[in-house]
């Protein structure tokens, strides 16, 4: 049985982060250095140059296809770098427009948000527009109708790790899932990120800042178990955190301070390891991964 992996990138800048709200609010960010581009840029390069073949005999590198959820005020500024995500063979998808939690936006305001920015994106690539994940997996059932309404076809925004108070809870059956997708609606499905679950405890081991804390051989061997349970792992990470030259606010809070610049200078290197330690498994957009589990009613990109 071959094993899958789901790279996926959330497409937002260093100063959009729901942590550092309280010192750069929607209000100033036209005033805040831009780095996303060149942040992407190097993850694209990474993906590029592909990975060794599983044995050293085997010299072909194979390709590395991720799903970047791009936040629609990036993607308003920089439309230029949502064509080459697109134009490297990547899948585009929707992070939202101005990375306010679903959870706390009236639904008017959320399906504004949310037709936004699937309409910038369809414009700027002039293709469908297929995935949408709520900004810090803040979703719910009754947002997982929104969205679908919205014209969406899958949603990636539910994280099972519930201490994190942020994160919403979608209501998932064993009966629903295909593969590591759950069947929420005739044409809507959910990809849930992938957590470790030793007993009854989830750990969340998914990407993002859990895997900057995380040991890299530890992580690994939770991938591992993962897969083994799922057949396929679906990670996340941002741009910004392979950026340790980004802005320092020193006025955040010390513990949202940590949370946010704890080990950015090796975070960079953390993932090429991770790449090459799973180089045997296919590499796959969120639309592709779906198409290969024989998911009807997906378009590919």
């Amino acid at each position: 049985m071959p094993s899958y992996i789901l790279l996926t990138v959330d497409v937002e800048d260093w100063f959009q982060v729901e942590n550092l709200k309280s010192c750069v609010p929607l209000s100033s960010w036209d005033k805040q250095e831009l780095r996303v581009e060149r942040n992407t840029h190097r993850l694209l390069d990474l993906f590029d140059s592909g990975l060794p073949g599983a044995t050293r005999a085997n010299t072909q590198h194979k390709k590395i296809s991720a799903t970047f959820f791009v936040l629609g005020w990036i993607a308003q500024r920089l439309p230029h770098l949502v064509k080459e995500i697109h134009a490297r063979g990547h899948e585009v998808a929707s992070h939202g427009y101005s990375h306010t939690l679903c959870t706390n936006s009236p639904s008017e305001e959320l399906k504004n948000d949310l037709a936004r920015s699937k309409e910038y994106l369809e414009d700027i690539l002039g293709t469908a527009i297929y995935g949408y994940r709520a900004p810090s997996f803040s979703a719910n059932d009754t947002i997982m109708r929104i969205i679908r309404d919205c014209g969406y076809r899958y949603d990636s925004s539910f994280n099972s790790f519930n201490i994190n108070k942020r994160y919403g809870k979608i209501s998932l059956c064993c009966d629903q899932r295909q593969g590591v997708a759950y069947k929420l609606y005739d044409d809507f499905y959910e990809l849930p990120v992938s957590n470790l679950k030793l007993g009854k405890y989830v750990f969340p081991w998914s990407g993002g800042g859990y895997f900057r804390v995380i040991p890299i051989r530890i992580f690994n061997k939770g991938v591992r178990t993962i897969l083994k349970r799922d057949g396929a792992y679906i990670f996340y990470m941002h741009p910004w955190e392979i950026d340790h030259e980004q802005p320092r606010l020193k006025s955040l809070p010390l513990n949202l301070r940590t949370r946010h610049y704890i080990n950015l200078k090796s975070t960079s290197h953390k993932l090429k390891v991770f790449l090459r330690s799973f180089a045997e498994c296919s590499f796959l957009t969120c639309t592709e991964y779906l198409n290969k589990i024989d998911v009807p009613g997906k378009g590919g990109q």
